[in-house]
């Protein structure tokens, strides 16, 4: 059977519908990025913000749409909209979807297509990028934000072991992975259900020796409050690991991140970032922030906008704050307007342009190696992403000069312009 796989949200969810992709391969399905022809459309969807659920629900809507018209003859829902809200999804669309399935209970989709279920089939890439794979290493969170519906969604903390992850990555190299994205709710907290002393370093450790030279490893979604000054120490002493950490913060005030449920030592923020900014001037910190939390005032946004001025954040992303049902933070008072909280948004957003073009300036004159993953045949240019660039939410470097590059090479580029989050530079080497 044909099947488009459409999937939403996340790099998370990204990761499990590989698995799922594999899941369908090996028991002798064809999936496809492409609706056109296929008998089957399956949608893993994402629903952890209200944006996040209506966007799914359209794109559920248009599936739904398909089907009536004959273009496809099953449709099937999974993960996180179903973990969320299975009831009313069944009340709306009890015509027209044939299955719902919640989040890794891909084998039922199996069993419902026909075939053999083979739970540990390796991800396979849900496009033609073979050199960027995401790895996800744990499911569910403890930490109980309470603004955060995932521990509602996605349940409780569960790491994926050890022997898997590392076999994963052997596996994605072996397929031409250049580069290897490890993915969690909090990657900081891997390990700590196993009970046997095995955490986020031995697993940095295991997977820099198993994989090939010049791999880059990227460590995405850490909690900021584990992060230490050891841990910072250790990372950078392993060779494949990028100097590049994503460390949401969501605020600085300690007010705000107390009714959060983040409450912070006092300090122990800037001190971190002080403390990475003082090994490597040129270390890419990218974080999170949302405006408008219950209680934000006009002088804890103050705060806020000096945390970032004097952080200095390579990459940042701003987002308003979200009421979700099921978390404590619906029910606070101090409600901030949409228009404030959005107003809000808008100026950090404008402060981190600056910076981020500020700290783009700094690599003019360097060399930086680039992952190629656009050409354009028209001007020959390549458009790629260095160390200081995560896929999908960062910016890229176009690299002049690069004939005979293809897709997936990793080349050496020499600087000389910057505009916003991209850099411009010229070819220098082709590595591989």
């Amino acid at each position: 059977m044909k099947i488009f796989l459409l999937s939403m949200g996340c790099a998370k969810n990204t990761s499990d519908s590989e698995r799922l992709k594999a899941m369908l391969e090996s028991s002798g399905h064809e999936v496809t990025d492409d609706s056109s022809g296929a008998e089957c459309a399956v949608i893993n969807t994402c629903g952890f913000i209200q944006d996040a659920v209506k966007e799914n629900i359209d794109a559920i809507i248009d599936l739904e749409a398909m089907k009536l018209d004959g273009r496809i003859k099953t449709l099937i829902v999974a993960g996180c909209l179903v973990n969320r809200y299975e009831k009313e999804l069944r009340q709306e669309f009890s015509g027209s979807v044939d299955l719902f399935v919640r989040s890794e209970e891909w084998g039922k989709i199996i069993r419902f297509l026909g075939g053999n279920e083979n739970p540990e089939c390796a991800p396979i890439p849900l496009n033609n990028n073979s050199w960027s794979r995401y790895i996800k290493i744990s499911e569910g969170c403890n930490t109980s934000c309470s603004y955060c519906a995932i521990p509602n969604i996605r349940g409780r903390l569960r790491s994926v072991p050890l022997e898997r992850v590392i076999t994963e990555a052997r596996i994605m190299c072996s397929a031409g992975a250049k580069e290897l994205c490890l993915v969690g709710q909090d990657l900081t907290v891997y390990g700590q259900d196993f009970g046997d002393g095995t955490n986020l370093r031995t697993l940095i450790h295991a997977l820099n020796e198993a994989v090939p030279a010049g791999t880059w490893i990227r460590l995405l979604y850490l909690h900021p409050n584990r992060v230490d000054e050891a841990l910072i120490d250790f990372l950078m002493s392993q060779d494949k690991v990028l100097h590049y950490l994503d460390i949401p913060i969501q605020h600085s005030d300690p007010e705000i991140l107390a009714r959060m449920n983040r409450p912070c030592p006092e300090g122990h923020m800037q001190r971190i970032f002080t403390y990475i900014r003082e090994l490597d001037p040129l270390f890419t910190l990218r974080t999170t922030i949302m405006t408008g939390f219950p209680g934000e005032t006009a002088k804890s946004f103050g705060r806020l906008m000096d945390f970032v001025s004097d952080v200095e954040f390579d990459r940042l992303g701003a987002f308003v704050y979200s009421p979700e049902e099921g978390t404590k933070a619906a029910n606070f008072p101090g409600r901030v307007s949409k228009r404030t909280a959005e107003s809000r948004c808008a100026r950090l957003m404008e402060l981190q342009q600056e910076i981020s073009q500020e700290r783009g300036e700094m690599f003019i004159g360097r060399e930086l190696e680039v992952i190629a993953e656009d050409i354009d045949a028209e001007s020959g240019e390549i458009w790629g992403r260095s160390y200081r660039d995560a896929p999908e939410v960062d910016g890229l470097v176009c690299v002049a000069g690069a004939e005979g590059v293809r897709m997936g090479d990793v080349l050496t580029a020499g600087i000389y312009d910057v505009a916003g989050n991209d850099l411009f530079g010229e070819v220098k080497t082709c590595i591989q």
